[in-house]
Formats: structure tokens, C-alpha cells, sequence
């Protein structure tokens, strides 16, 4: 894929600090090149970046969202690309709820495992666990593969109609239903579901079994760093 070279469409980083985790898990600051805003550089491609509002299991925007803006390498972006169109020609296409994810996110997630704040969002998100038990079960955790720009969440929806199909669960429920394979779900959302990992594993992603939307671009650039440039 070509992507597009006008400041538009990409975030020009290569002043920026930020944080990189090492395989030690060592914290220091250095420079990064660039991230490309995929929803302007994939055409047909649609976003619902649920972080940057209140629609997401902490029922409010979490740090480090400023703009509802979709961010990934050259190296992922070029692969989604691709995704696109495989689903592009079967009738469908994608739509996209998290790409990239700052470090100080998944550092608020994990503040608020741990604190008082009100709940609004349970019974859609984690209504058969406790809060504060979705760290010890694996929901939550202190690094995500997100923080390294070439993770994504996504859907697909019929572009006829712009309506996601049925994949059994809503993104992010934190349940053993969100399992790709699982056998609790019906025969429709089992086979979108298969169709969503086959495009996806086609376009060169690899699928995380617990969650049916959570895919990783194979031989990713930046394996052992975790990013925490603001989306802005």
C-alpha cells in the first residue's frame, strides 16, 4: 500500500519523548519517527475510537485520548490496508474501536481497578466480575501490546447497511464468551467471528485467543517497546 505522504495523514514524532519499556522492563526516554492516522489513510475504513469518549468500561475518556484518532505504524497501517480490502470484497469493511494506546492509559486503567470511582458500565462491560479482580483474571494488565503501535480492536460491518455484525459479545466484555473460539455463542457470531481471525490472519495479524476483536501485526517494528505520545 502507498501510504499517503501530506501532513494530514500522518503525526510527525520524531521531537516527541517518550517511554520505552526494554525487555528488562527498564524505563528511559528517546525519539520516535511516526505513526499514520489510519482513518485518513485507509480509504472506506470506518472508527469508533470508544476511549476518547464515555461508551468504554471506565464510562469516561482515558488519559492520554485527546482525539478520537486512530494511530499505527507504516508497517501495521500497510497491513490493515490490506485487511480492507479482503473485506471490502465480500461486502464488508472495518471498524475500528482502539489502535494505538499511550502507556499513561493503560496506567489509568489500572488506577482505576484500584479506586472508588463509580461504575456505569458494568453491566455491559464485566458484569460477572468483580472490578476489583480484573487484574488478578488477566482483563487488565500494566503493559499492552497496544502501547507498541501496531495492535489493534476492531469489527466488521456490512457496508451496506454501516451495522457491525454479530460477534456474540460487545468489544472489550471481559468475560470467557469474548474468547475467539468459545462455545457459548451462537453459530452466526461463531462464523463472523472465524471470518473477522481469517481476514485479519490473511492480511498478516496474528489473533489473541481471549479477545475476538485484539489483533497484533506479525513480525511487529517495535516488539519490546511501549510508546506514551498523547493522541492529539
Amino acid at each position: 500500500m502507498s501510504i499517503p505522504s501530506k501532513m494530514t495523514t500522518r503525526r510527525l514524532l520524531s521531537t516527541a519523548l517518550i517511554t520505552i519499556s526494554s525487555t528488562l522492563g527498564s524505563l528511559s526516554n528517546a525519539a520516535f519517527g511516526e505513526l499514520i492516522d489510519v482513518g485518513e489513510a485507509i480509504k472506506g475504513v470506518d472508527t469508533d475510537i470508544r476511549y476518547a469518549g464515555n461508551n468504554n468500561f471506565l464510562g469516561r475518556k482515558v488519559e492520554g485520548y485527546m482525539a478520537a484518532e486512530c494511530w499505527l505504524t507504516t508497517e501495521a497501517t500497510s497491513a490493515l490496508s490490506k485487511a480492507q480490502h479482503l473485506a471490502n470484497a465480500q461486502g464488508l469493511a472495518l471498524l475500528i474501536y482502539d489502535c494505538y494506546r499511550p502507556q499513561r492509559a493503560v496506567d489509568d486503567f489500572v488506577v482505576w481497578v484500584n479506586s472508588d470511582e463509580d461504575e456505569p458500565t458494568k453491566a455491559t462491560y464485566y458484569p460477572n466480575v468483580p472490578r476489583s479482580e480484573l487484574i488478578n483474571r488477566g482483563y487488565i494488565a500494566s503493559r499492552s501490546g497496544h502501547s507498541r503501535g501496531s495492535t489493534i480492536d476492531l469489527t466488521l460491518i456490512a457496508t451496506q447497511s454501516g451495522e457491525p455484525l454479530n460477534m456474540g459479545t460487545p468489544w472489550d466484555y471481559f468475560d470467557p464468551r469474548s474468547h475467539t473460539a468459545s462455545e457459548e455463542i451462537d453459530g452466526d457470531a461463531a462464523k463472523n467471528r472465524h471470518l473477522l481471525k481469517r481476514i485479519m490472519e490473511i492480511a498478516g495479524f496474528r489473533a489473541y485467543f481471549a479477545e475476538w476483536w485484539h489483533f497484533t501485526l506479525e513480525n511487529e517494528p517495535f516488539p519490546n517497546t511501549y510508546f506514551d505520545i498523547p493522541i492529539e
